[in-house]
């Protein structure tokens, strides 16, 4: 049993002082306020749960800035999704296992402690599945049992290159499976988790242009009780396509088709009107909002204030991993809806006026539903994963409660100093323990990628 002492800790019901956490097998025992510490106690100024991120493609860290160059004709998402369809092409598994322990490396560093990996890059470079069909996602397993990072894998079935089940193109060779292959995938992806703590298993239709209705409705079967995410409606583009196919806007239409609750998560959600909104507010889903990226790619803004308003649930990922950063993410959520509706603190509430204190509890429950967690935070019998902020920094300085969090998210950059998984340490000083190492295996590997 290992013990830890925190001067201040946010628990599930707020900030508290003088907080003893008691660690056993991985798990939290007991939490205790207003206490002193015991001798062998580790004593920290400032606590926090780790973050869930929700969404990430762990493989598109190695191509973090590749692809800020102006093309001949207008950029976009689309001309964007190209060079990843190149990048991905050059991928081996020992790449795909460099990056991906690259990508969870900064994802600690960064406050996060599980990633949900939509991960749909399943087959040899010809298009031809490996002999174990989850080749690619035992690795992103290997990755995650490396640097210590909670894993929820997400095996994406990817059949069509557009809505109506349009032919796929050759740059989707990798992604594609039809269903019976697909299930075949997700027992393999099952066993290749087994060796892992908290791992778990979902499954992701990729998208409503890249699935079959038939393929979605037996979704929730396959997902065997687990968490199911869906990208949808990213793009201005995608809406009126899926407008064209099928009379109805992406969001409308999967709630009409598919028994959208509390397992799945919905992507983005980028482009959704007031009728959408308030539906998946309703519905316990769990938008899965990706700042950084989506104005990276230029999707949009996601409707945040109206969401949040209808008590509309969320979480935060970081998806192309060409930033990675928790608390960057949730400062561009909140920036994105003040340039939007030119007012600041737009997110928080009267109840809770802190935008900073809203903002992490709604990720940190948000992306724990998602994710498949059955507890989260500071609290008896979740994993014991928490960060420590550094208590020098500038922006910290006399604060307490809240204010911690906002000077976090607001004020500075890069405030984490020690980031705990399962009870043991795998960051210090705001670097991860096996950091060099795999900095080495990744500058490797990107060195054959890009030769």
């Amino acid at each position: 049993m290992a013990g830890f002492w925190f001067q201040q800790a946010l628990l599930p019901g707020g900030w508290a002082d003088g907080v003893r956490v008691e660690v056993g097998d991985g798990l939290i025992s007991t939490v205790t306020t207003d206490t002193q510490p015991t001798p062998p106690d580790e004593r920290h100024a400032i606590a926090l749960p780790g973050l869930p991120n929700l969404h990430s493609h762990a493989f598109q860290r190695g191509m973090a800035g590749l692809a800020e160059v102006r093309g001949p004709g207008p950029d976009s998402f689309w001309t964007w999704r190209e060079v990843m369809y190149r990048f991905a092409h050059r991928i081996g598994p020992d790449e795909m296992q460099a990056i991906a322990a690259m990508a969870f490396v900064e994802m600690l560093e960064g406050g996060f402690t599980r990633v949900g990996e939509f991960h749909y890059v399943h087959h040899d470079i010809d298009g031809h599945p490996y002999a174990d069909p989850a080749e690619m996602g035992a690795r992103l397993a290997a990755a995650a049992a490396e640097t210590g990072i909670a894993l929820t894998l997400l095996p994406v079935l990817y059949q069509c290159g557009g809505f109506g089940g349009q032919a796929p193109g050759d740059g989707q060779k990798r992604f594609i499976n039809d269903v019976d292959r697909f299930a075949t995938l997700v027992q393999a992806s099952r066993k290749a988790l087994s060796g892992l703590p908290d791992g778990v298993l979902g499954i992701a239709p990729h998208s409503l242009r890249a699935v079959t209705p038939d393929s979605l409705a037996g979704v929730p079967e396959l997902a065997a009780g687990g968490p199911i995410h869906i990208h949808v409606a990213e793009q201005v583009r995608e809406v009126a396509d899926c407008h064209a196919w099928s009379g109805q806007r992406p969001v409308a239409w999967l709630f009409d088709h598919a028994p959208v609750d509390g397992r799945w998560c919905l992507v983005h959600a980028t482009h959704m009107d007031a009728a959408e909104t308030a539906r998946l507010a309703a519905s316990g889903a769990v938008a899965g909002l990706c700042p950084i990226t989506e104005a990276n790619l230029g999707d949009g803004i996601f409707n945040g204030r109206d969401y949040l308003a209808a008590g509309g649930a969320f979480g935060i990922g970081s998806d192309s991993n060409v930033l990675i950063d928790a608390a960057e993410e949730l400062r561009s959520m909140e920036y994105a809806q003040r340039l939007a509706h030119r007012a600041r603190n737009v997110l928080g509430r009267r109840d809770v006026p802190s935008t900073g204190r809203v903002l992490f509890d709604g990720a940190l429950a948000g992306g724990g539903r998602a994710l498949g967690l059955t507890a989260t935070g500071l609290v008896s019998g979740a994993p014991a994963d928490f960060v420590t902020l550094d208590a020098a920094q500038p922006s910290l300085a006399a604060r307490r409660g809240d204010a911690l969090l906002d000077g976090f998210i607001f004020a500075g950059q890069r405030m984490v100093d020690g980031v705990w998984r399962r009870g043991r340490r795998v960051v210090s000083g705001g670097r991860h323990v096996v950091r060099d190492a795999v900095a080495a295996r990744y500058r490797l590997a990107l060195g054959t990628i890009l030769s």
